[in-house]
């Protein structure tokens, strides 16, 4: 019986980069669309930023992958089994990935509200100043 594990391995791992990759590529092209807007426009600071979310994004996508990887217990399997345990693998990396998109979209979201609300609080202080004077 071959040993499906290794063919397990040797398809499961390009698989999980590439979906990595073509996930973080996709969502962090859009993202500085976001970060220039939370930034206010300071793209030196909103680009430097979304490289610190896109690695921090690699990092946990990967060790995830990499994580997840491991078959124990298991040494002989069927093909059946083999095709079970690579769409496990790659299912559970795929619901991950989507989370990981989620939360950070989450996270741009939370600061274009917070720059949103720094922006009001701003204006307002400017039009009380702006009416002490005139009062005076």
């Amino acid at each position: 019986m071959d040993n499906y594990i290794v063919k397990a391995y040797l398809v499961y791992l390009p698989i999980a980069l590439i979906l990595t990759l073509i996930v973080a590529r996709i969502f962090f092209r859009n993202s500085k669309i976001f970060m220039s807007d939370i930034f206010r426009g300071r793209m030196e600071i909103a680009n430097s930023t979304n490289k610190l979310f896109e690695l921090g994004f690699y990092l946990l996508s990967l060790g995830f992958a990499l994580f997840i990887m491991q078959v124990t217990g298991v040494y002989d399997i069927t093909r059946q089994q083999f095709f079970e345990i690579l769409s496990k693998k790659v299912g559970t990396l795929t619901v991950f990935l989507g989370v990981m998109v989620f939360f950070n979209l989450y996270m741009l979201f939370r600061g274009k509200k917070k720059t949103s609300e720094n922006e009001r609080l701003r204006k307002r202080a400017e039009q009380l100043a702006q009416q002490r004077l005139a009062n005076q």
